[in-house]
């Protein structure tokens, strides 16, 4: 059922991502609707399987936000650099305060830093794919990695470029995915395609171009997760 949001529709469009002078728009447009000329949340951002690769046991021990280097080290991990940012909101759209933010993925190859991993692809001794940091007053998150490669599965599957996430508040945890767009494996993804397109909008992160002080070859990736309370 949809449940009145009580703020504008300029507000939920207008939803301001800041960080050191960088100002980026994030539009919400695939989780509203209209109704009588007002704007309503209609679901919270569908959940994914936590998957096999979630570093339970082999967790860096200060992981951050930075992804792109390992702590101490000098060199930047292969791929495309992408800061990776959003807002987590509740179905009211009002931003949650100290949601714990965890995102793992593989690196550009498309190996996860996890024993388990079968993929023979070779690991990247600067990247160890793991990161986690809480929202701010705002709701906003903000991690800088890079584009995780696509892997094999199973015989006719392999996976596109992901990045899964859990978000644990104080009343939710939530665990899913985000895909990349216009991505050509999205169309064989029996995850994705297991999804009706709505659900398919809403995992879909947008891509632009990087702004302020960025590096000129990195994107910028937003995804906004919508929890049912924090």
């Amino acid at each position: 059922m949809a449940t009145e949001s009580g703020i504008t529709r300029r507000q939920l469009m207008h939803t301001s991502l800041a960080w050191a002078g960088l100002a980026t728009v994030a539009p919400l447009g695939s989780v509203l609707a209209a109704e009588d000329n007002k704007w309503v949340l209609t679901e919270v951002t569908p959940a994914t399987v936590l998957g096999p690769f979630y570093p339970l046991l082999n967790k860096p021990t200060d992981p951050g936000t930075d992804l792109s280097m390992i702590k101490g080290g000098t060199a930047r991990a292969q791929g495309q650099l992408l800061y990776l940012m959003g807002q987590v909101l509740d179905i009211k759209g009002r931003p949650i305060k100290g949601v714990k933010v965890e995102i793992w993925q593989t690196n550009a190859a498309g190996r996860y830093n996890h024993p388990s991993d079968p993929n023979p692809a070779s690991l990247d001794r600067n990247f160890h794919g793991y990161g986690v940091t809480l929202t701010d007053a705002d709701g906003r998150y903000r991690f800088k990695t890079i584009k995780p490669g696509a892997y094999p599965v199973t015989q006719g599957w392999d996976r596109p470029p992901h990045i899964h996430f859990e978000l644990t508040g104080r009343a939710d945890r939530h665990v899913t995915q985000m895909w990349f767009p216009d991505e050509p494996l999205n169309a064989q993804d029996r995850l994705f395609n297991g999804l009706r397109p709505a659900a398919q909008k809403m995992l879909t992160g947008k891509i632009e171009p990087p702004t302020g002080a960025m590096e000129p070859d990195s994107k910028i990736a937003l995804f906004n997760v919508i929890i049912t309370n924090g």
